[in-house]
């Protein structure tokens, strides 16, 4: 229920939509912005002339809304991530839209990288008695990697008489993925997107009683409700000024990635984890006494360390590992091969790893688990071992999105080669081995 909080005070809610090509994703954005009056009048004016649209006479193409690129017009798909921005008197949202396409799944997993909903769509018309496609099962395994909540719409009701069977027979086959993969979507709503009916308002289909779309949107809890952060403040700059005054200080800029900070509190450098004590936060502004998640400051300390660029502050509780246990998704058309070696970056910070070994590759058809796999391939998603040749932040992604992710980066081609998700630490620091000792490579 509404709760008369502005959207300021209930946050900005990320999501994105997911997909396989032509289950109207594109089309869905542009009937929430519309329904929503987050379209200009010369915005709908310029749809409604578009050379490529493909609605019927006297209707507005609606997919066109995101779909901005020439060649996306041209063949009705999408290719490159879309983002847009509205609000409603509940809520502010940013909106990613994906392509569907198997060949663009490393565009879907950025958009994920950011998004703390995945709305996943289905064509109700194209799936009913042939059930579900496996880029619909490698989109809900994408979203279980990333850890975002999931909302299944299925689209196209209107195709079907808004059949209750058709709508049942499609939520349980999903059921099923979610039973395999531990999802527990937040809702099922059969949908029209071309429409409109159970996006933004109570449409068709007497037999659904539930909210639509954009109510449910309305309610999902921030995700800073949702998870354990602690402090993490990655350091993008070194500052020093006064270098005549005997009481010249080092400042670290950044931006707080996870938690808050206050002035006398506790912390530690990663991956030394020398001690320090907050002395002051600097802002353009001048100092504050507390900073918080997403804020850009400059943190001075009581003593000088040697820091730069790549470090990070974090309060004491943080921990170090040159050996995780992470999920990937691998986004290179050059498929891995033993010993092969990679950049990993992680936040800022950037070393040298390895997968030492593959413990699984999830198979999309039915999401089993291929434990004898030799080779990592495009749009493949594994739990592997990594080891680095400088420590890790050991954070959890499930706790700490923001440190507790990393990719790797083939440092011959400069591709993005994996997006990965720290699910566990091997013999962490400072409680396990020295951060002194160093794998081979």
């Amino acid at each position: 229920m509404y709760d008369g909080a502005s959207p300021e005070q209930r946050g900005v809610l990320r999501f994105m939509t997911a997909g396989s090509v032509d289950d109207g994703k594109s089309t869905l954005i542009g009937r929430l912005l519309y329904d929503s009056k987050g379209l200009m009048r010369d915005q709908i004016a310029a749809i409604s002339k578009a050379k490529h649209a493909r609605a019927d006479d006297g209707e507005i193409d609606l997919a066109l809304v995101t779909d901005g690129l020439e060649s996306e017009r041209e063949q009705g798909i999408t290719i490159d991530v879309a983002y847009r921005y509205f609000s409603t008197p509940r809520r502010a949202f940013v909106i990613a839209d994906a392509p569907g396409h198997e060949q663009y799944t490393r565009n879907m997993v950025t958009a994920a990288s950011t998004a703390e909903v995945a709305i996943i769509l289905i064509d109700a018309s194209r799936i009913v008695g042939k059930g579900l496609k496996s880029q619909t099962r490698r989109h809900a395994a994408i979203a279980k990697l990333m850890g975002l909540d999931v909302i299944v719409a299925i689209n196209k009701m209107d195709l079907l008489d808004w059949s209750e069977a058709a709508y049942t027979e499609i939520k349980e086959g999903f059921e099923r993925i979610a039973r395999t993969l531990d999802i527990a979507p937040l809702a099922y709503v059969p949908i029209s997107a071309k429409s409109g009916d159970n996006v933004a308002r109570r449409g068709a289909a007497a037999w659904y009683v539930g909210p639509p779309l954009l109510d449910i949107l309305e309610s999902v809890p921030p995700r800073s409700t949702k998870v354990n952060v602690a402090f993490r403040f990655p350091i993008q700059r070194v500052a020093r000024w006064g270098e005549t005054d005997p009481d010249a200080r080092r400042g670290y800029a950044g931006r707080v990635e996870g938690g808050a900070v206050r002035i006398g509190d506790s912390v530690l450098a990663a991956p030394s984890l020398l001690p320090a004590v907050i002395r002051d936060i600097r802002t353009f502004d001048g100092s504050i006494s507390e900073a918080v998640t997403g804020q850009s400051v400059t943190l001075v300390l009581d003593r000088d360390l040697d820091l730069a660029h790549g470090d990070t502050l974090a309060s004491p509780d943080v921990t170090v590992a040159k050996s995780v246990t992470a999920d990937l998704c691998w986004l290179d058309t050059q498929s891995w091969q033993r010993g092969r070696r990679y950049l990993l970056r992680q936040g800022a910070r950037t070393t040298h790893a390895v997968i030492d070994q593959i413990h699984f590759v999830r198979e999309v058809t039915e999401l089993a688990a291929v434990t004898d796999a030799a080779e990592l391939h495009l749009n493949d998603i594994a739990s592997v071992r990594v080891k680095a040749l400088e420590p890790l932040i050991a954070d959890l992604f499930d706790n700490a999105p923001a440190t507790g992710a990393f990719v790797l980066i083939d440092p011959v081609t400069h591709q993005t080669a994996a997006a990965g998700m720290i699910r566990e630490a091997h013999d962490p620091s400072p409680h396990g081995a020295s951060v002194e000792a160093s794998y081979e490579i």
